[in-house]
């Protein structure tokens, strides 16, 4: 797989909407997080008639013959939540049930598409729970079912197939407890080796039916590396292009898809010390952000400004 380029987008992607500016605990927007990508189990599911997923599934087209070989893997955030004591802290800010996130990964074992052809690929994964003094992590438990059928004499669509088996003592379950038993932020790395993955966003002329028929559920598949590579693919539950790119400029991530790094580094150096406090207790990702900022060397952020990405010879009289 393209690792270099992938683990760049996907981080991004695994933390988009973690903690939003002003990265308080006490800011209404940061009390109800990650929207984005939740498998909730399928009692929950069930319980609001499917209209929260409990499965997320990727399809899409590769070329290759009887030495392509795929390897795939899901990438997910498992939501912990934190007990706030306040007889150890009384000047703690944090409300009680404060979700932080750790992040997990399943690999599934290398497979070509003509033996998924003849014969499902299944993983079941599980990770247990963990109670600590301060913090309580759920169990939580899934499949994932990898495919292919041919599709051309040397074509192929592979689907892959999250799904969320983890139970719950009732359905009735609130959704902040659900979270607690879910797959958040859960995205797909596919990578392969002796054949190339088509583009679903700009296919060939003669594959645009092909891709068509492609079903992507909750997972949006893009290319991901140097543009003209084709070795990797990344199902993201948010809308990417092809070839998507972190700024050379930016200096971490902001938790923000529609990040401009200036502005919020200038915002967030407005913060009161009082504000600054509360970030500084809540989240290790949140302070990590304040900290940086605030030792940001001027250079870099003159950087954030702006930057000119390419020009065009102009011609008068051309639109």
């Amino acid at each position: 797989m393209n690792l270099a380029k992938v683990d760049q987008i996907a981080k991004a992607v695994l933390y988009e909407g973690y903690m939003l500016y002003p990265y308080r605990p006490s800011s209404v927007k940061n009390r109800q997080r990650w929207n984005f990508g939740v498998v909730y189990p399928q009692a929950y599911s069930d319980a609001q008639c499917g209209q929260e997923p409990c499965s997320m599934q990727t399809e899409c087209l590769v070329s290759g013959n009887s030495g392509t070989v795929l390897e795939a893997k899901i990438r997910f955030l498992h939501l912990r939540a934190r007990s706030n004591d306040h007889s150890r802290d009384a000047n703690s800010s944090l409300p009680d049930g404060w979700q932080e996130a750790v992040e997990r990964e399943v690999d599934l074992p290398l497979r070509s598409p003509e033996t998924l052809c003849r014969q499902l690929l299944r993983k079941t994964f599980a990770f247990p729970a963990e109670t600590q003094v301060d913090r309580r992590q759920e169990a939580i438990q899934g499949t994932i079912d990898m495919t292919a059928s041919r599709t051309g004499a040397d074509l192929f669509k592979v689907s892959v197939v999250v799904h969320n088996h983890t139970p719950l003592e009732t359905d009735e379950s609130s959704r902040d407890e659900a979270l607690m038993h879910s797959l958040v932020s859960t995205h797909l790395i596919l990578g392969v080796e002796g054949g190339e993955f088509v583009s679903l966003l700009e296919p060939p002329a003669e594959l645009q039916e092909l891709v068509a028929l492609c079903r992507n559920v909750g997972a949006w598949p893009v290319l991901v590396g140097d543009p003209g590579q084709r070795d990797t693919l990344l199902a993201s539950p948010i809308i990417l292009y092809d070839y998507p790119q972190i700024a050379p400029e930016s200096a971490g991530d902001l938790f923000d898809g529609t990040e401009i790094d200036e502005i919020l580094s200038l915002r967030i150096m407005t913060l009161t010390d009082e504000e600054k406090r509360e970030i500084r207790q809540s989240d290790e990702r949140a302070r990590q952000i304040l900290e940086r900022t605030e030792s940001m060397p001027a250079e870099q952020f003159m950087k954030l400004h702006g930057a000119v990405r390419g020009l065009r010879l102009f011609r008068e009289g051309t639109p």
